[in-house]
Formats: structure tokens, sequence, C-alpha cells
């Protein structure tokens, strides 16, 4: 039982949503130690407040649970932010501008990598001889916006060892041209990962997503360092956009060690979970050995290893995500899973059997075809039960799989700045490489939650801005890319569920998580307006005020 005492911090003046559909309004919030304490009106909560309580008036502003943020990758997220971003460039001319100034501020780095590159920066396919154009002499290298394609100049490849080709597993791909030489792009992980291996981090942020495996040789300890630095600002970023749980989609042991060193001195600021990340050159020896290991180190609602990560495709606007039919424009193609039929099944039952949650990037419709079937091999061989294994991504989907959703316990995990429309990229490319006939069923949210799928919503960070608002606001106010799709756009208490309670039950945390109620772990963020009073489409200018986590004040906006 609690011992009683006074309020550590309270919160009052506001518009305060609980996402608790037994009293889901509320005046003020309190807190002591690391749970909420009380949630109600304001004569209420404040008559827990005594002098050393820390009064907090929200001037009306909304109090809401702290955001779950349920797909992000941290690490290369918290690297992004020291790198150049060429996101909203267009035309050569303005990349080579933004990269001489970088290269002129920043002389010693040897790989010049930009980030958040689109597709067709260039109006046209990117290849070597254009940025070789941009920077003849020395190497520079684009990251897509989505992480599943780079772009590189002569100098890159050819440092890289990747000028003239090499021999990579299924689904990856150094794209070679007429002449025999790369053309410089690089599709999916294993083609980029001896390019990444040549920049300032030596790649070690990408390692949980690129090969699930540690940095050989070890980091030195100036380099492991330089790595907590990182994640201490990615996890920065997180707070100060309202964030106090993320669901890290990367990892290996390399990264876990990091985080708990972070959390031994106190600078854990967000609850974390990430994977063991199962890559396809693994074996079911490695899932049983490394999986368990990993989460025997778990730290309780703090730094956990509870869930088995898996790609089972790449993403459509590279071709490389696994389609039923041809890309239009592409006879004959529709990308290539990253594993078999069989080998999924395995990995996901021999998971499933361990107790583990399992997260499958599944984006084209046979992709997500062949993880549903996994997650239903699962349940064949080990009985039902309660493992909420997740679809991440469903950029599109069959509708014969639909429902399925609902029959298996599945969570779909999506992102809603993925979807084409004026807060992310132009879609227009990535419309027509699926055609009219899969519109009505690409990036589907409002289809999957009527036909009684869980949902869950989250950025992708780095591919998309972190910031849950932002997000918020693409869901509740998405158009149809043309007459006679169907509605996909959200309430805003769909989106906001999407972010807090719903996020916490894709974690299992629904219990203590996800909903401002006396004895919840006091996780809360306070915005500057009533999100409820301002116009869909400002959403996104709303502040944080505060950010919460277990009771501690991780953000604080600057009077």
């Amino acid at each position: 039982m609690r011992e009683p005492g006074p309020a550590d911090l309270v919160v009052t003046n506001a518009r305060v949503l609980t996402m608790d559909d037994g009293g889901p309004r509320a005046e003020a919030v309190a807190v002591r130690g690391d749970r909420l304490l009380a949630v109600g009106t304001r004569r209420e909560v404040e008559a827990l407040a005594d002098p050393s309580t820390r009064t907090l008036d929200a001037r009306g502003g909304s109090v809401l649970p702290g955001f779950v943020e349920s797909h992000m990758h941290l690490f290369m997220g918290g690297a992004s932010l020291d790198k150049l971003a060429v996101d909203g460039i267009k035309g050569l001319e303005a990349l080579g501008e933004a990269v001489r100034r970088w290269v002129a501020s920043h002389p010693d780095d040897g790989v010049i990598l930009a980030v958040q590159a689109a597709y067709l920066l260039a109006g046209e396919p990117l290849t070597r001889h254009h940025l070789d154009r941009v920077l003849p002499d020395r190497p520079l290298a684009l990251y897509a916006f989505d992480g599943h394609t780079v772009w590189a100049n002569a100098e890159a490849l050819e440092r890289a060892g990747l000028l003239h080709g090499r021999v990579l597993r299924p689904g990856n791909e150094i794209v070679m041209g007429a002449d025999g030489l790369a053309t410089g792009e690089l599709r999916e992980p294993e083609s980029f990962a001896p390019l990444l291996a040549l920049t300032s981090t030596g790649g070690r942020e990408s390692l949980g997503l690129t090969t699930g495996r540690d940095p050989d040789p070890p980091p030195s300890a100036v380099e492991r360092a330089a790595d907590r630095a990182t994640l201490a600002r990615g996890l920065a970023w997180c707070a100060a956009h309202g964030i106090t749980s993320n669901h890290n989609m990367d990892g290996n042991p390399y990264q876990l060690g990091l985080l708990e060193e972070l959390d031994d001195a106190g600078g854990l600021i967000c609850r974390l979970r990430l994977p063991h990340h199962q890559k396809n050159d693994m074996t079911l020896d490695d899932l049983r050995k490394e999986a368990p290991a990993m989460r025997a180190r778990s730290r309780p609602d703090r730094l956990v290893a509870d869930f088995v990560k898996v790609f089972v495709d790449g993403v459509l606007d590279s071709t490389t995500a696994f389609t039923l039919d041809d890309y239009c424009g592409h006879p004959g193609h529709r990308g290539l899973p990253l594993f078999s039929a069989e080998q999924l099944d395995a990995v996901v039952t021999e998971a499933d059997r361990q107790g583990f949650q399992v997260a499958i990037h599944s984006i084209g419709d046979a992709g997500v075809r062949r993880t549903l079937d996994a997650f239903a091999a699962a349940r064949r061989s080990n009985g039902a039960r309660d493992s909420r294994h997740r679809v991440e991504h469903i950029e599109v989907i069959h509708p014969d799989d639909i429902g399925r959703f609902a029959e298996l316990g599945a969570i779909a995990s999506m992102q809603p700045l993925h979807a084409p429309g004026p807060l992310s990229y132009p879609g227009h490319e990535l419309m027509a490489l699926l055609g009219p006939a899969r519109h009505p069923f690409s990036f589907a949210w409002r289809t999957l939650r009527e036909a009684g799928a869980r949902m869950c919503f989250a950025s992708d960070w780095p591919v998309s801005p972190v910031d849950p608002l932002l997000s918020i606001q693409a869901a509740v106010t998405r158009q149809p890319w043309t007459e006679g799709l169907p509605a996909q756009a959200q309430t805003l208490k769909e989106a906001l569920a999407g972010y807090t309670r719903d996020g916490a039950y894709a974690a299992f945390a629904e219990d203590r998580l996800g909903r401002l109620r006396p004895g919840f772990l006091a996780d809360l963020v306070v915005l500057d307006h009533d999100i409820e009073d301002v116009p869909p489409a400002s959403i996104k200018d709303l502040r944080v005020q505060l950010t919460v986590c277990g009771g501690r004040v991780t953000h604080e906006a600057v009077a």
C-alpha cells in the first residue's frame, strides 16, 4: 500500500484527456513518485499539494498520456540529427549547393552521407553520374528517406568495393549498368552496409537494422562513448516531442549494452523496447540462443528486449516490396521476399513457442499475406495464445487478408506519415507503381479498423519526423487520392489512442501505461493548447510544454 503524503507534481487548469473510457475527462492530475496519484477535478487534485509540491498551470492546454512511439529506429534517428538532411530538395543544382555548404563546414568527414533523399530527387532515377557531377572528388552517398536505398558516387562505390558489384543474398541488389559497373543505386541493407562502414560512425548505428549483429571489431572506448551520446541525443529529441515510450525496431546486443549504460547513469529518459533482429542469414539456433539471452537482460518498464523483429520484404518505391501482382510499368516484377514461406513459418513458430511477440516488416500485399500465413502456422503448431504478433507498415493489402487480423489477434502497426499526402512525400510515383486496382487497399487504416484489427501508430523515425502531433494531423486529415476511394481518415480520438493506449496494448503494458488513471505509471505530456479546440490542419503547430516519464520531467519548454 502506498505511503500517504503530498503530491510531487500537480498539473492543473488543464483539459485532461485520460484515454480511459471509465473517466475520459478531467481537470487536473497529481503525481507522486513514479505513479499517478490522482486524476480528477481541479479542487480534488490541488488538495493533494503542499508547499513542497510543484504545481504547473496548464493554462487550458491538453494533458494526455505520454506518447507511445510504436515503431522507430532510435540509434539511426539520433545519428541523423547530425547529418546533412536533403528532404525537400529537388534538382541537382539545389543538391549541389547543399552538399557544398556541408563540405565547407565538415572538412574532416570521410564519406559525406546525406539523409532523407527523395527517390526522384533529380527528376529521374539517381545514378553515380548525377552524384559525380555534384561532388566528383570526395565520396558522397544519399540515404533514401525510407532507409532502404542508398545512391553513391563513383568515389564512394570504389572505396566501399561496390563499383564492380558483388554477390548478395536474395532481396538485396547492387544495380548494375550496361557498362558492367554499378549504377550507384544500392537496394536494401546488405548492398550498402560496406559503404556505411566507411562513414564517421562506422555504420554502427545501422547494424541493428542491416545485420542484427554487433560491430566487428568491437568499438573502442571513444567510439562507444560517441555511440552512447548519439542514443542520448535521440532520446532527448523524443522527449521533446512528448514521447515517453519507444518501440525500437532494430536491435543487437551492442545497442542493448549502450542503453544499459545510459540507464545506469540515469540517462534513459524514455521507456524502451528493442528486439532480437532475426535476419535471413541466421539460423533457428541463433534465434534460440540470442533472443532469450537479450530478454534475460530486461529491466521491466524501463528497458526490455522482449520481441523478435523480421523483414519479409523491402519497400514499394524501389520495387523491392513483395507484391501479389506485377508493379505497373514493370512486367514480371513483383519484388523478392527475404524469407521463403517455409523459412518464415519456422522462425515465427519457434519465436512464438518461446513466448516472444514477433514484429514483421511487411509492405507489399504478398509480404503481408506471407506474414499472416506464418502467424497462422505458429498458432497451428503451438496453439492459440495472446501473442499480439505485429505486422509493420501494411502499405498495400489484398482484400482477402483484411479480416485475418482480427481472426489471428494480430496488430496492424501503421505510420500515418507514410501515406502520400501534403505532410509526407509526394505519392504520384508510388500510386502509379501500384495502379488503380490496388489504391482502395493501400494504407487502409479505416478499412482494417472496421474489420476489427487492433492498430497502433508510429513514425518509423528517421524515415518520417518523430513528432506524434504531425502524425496525428496526417491521420485525421487524410484525403482520398482520387474520387471513389474509401475514406481512410481517423477520428481525433482514434489517432490519439494509436499514440497512447493502443501503443501500450501493443507492448502488453495496457494495465499500467497509455491511460491517465490513478496507480498507473506517471507518463504524461502537456500541450500548449487544447488539441480538441484547434482546427485539424493546425494540430502540428501545437507545442509540447512538459513531458513526464515515470514522474520525472524529461522535457520542459523554455518560457
